[in-house]
């Protein structure tokens, strides 16, 4: 993996624990067993991480809750 797409993960990965009030690695295995981070995040990395993070904590919710996974 390229570090640039390495270190947007861990930068989204964060922002996501931030707003679920959760520890980092509690985010991490959410984003982890729903494959979040291979289907969604490496995948279109060139369009989000142009995007703002709001905006992109919005989209990983609304992919996990179409998996249901509530957060």
């Amino acid at each position: 993996m390229p570090k640039p797409v390495f270190e947007f993960i861990i930068y989204i990965l964060h922002a996501c624990a931030e707003k679920w009030s959760v520890f980092p690695s509690a985010a991490y295995k959410k984003l982890k067993d729903s494959d979040c981070i291979n289907k969604l995040l490496v995948p279109y990395y060139d369009i989000m991480h142009t995007q703002s993070t709001s905006y992109i904590v919005g989209d990983i919710e609304e992919y996990l809750a179409a998996r249901g996974v509530s957060v």
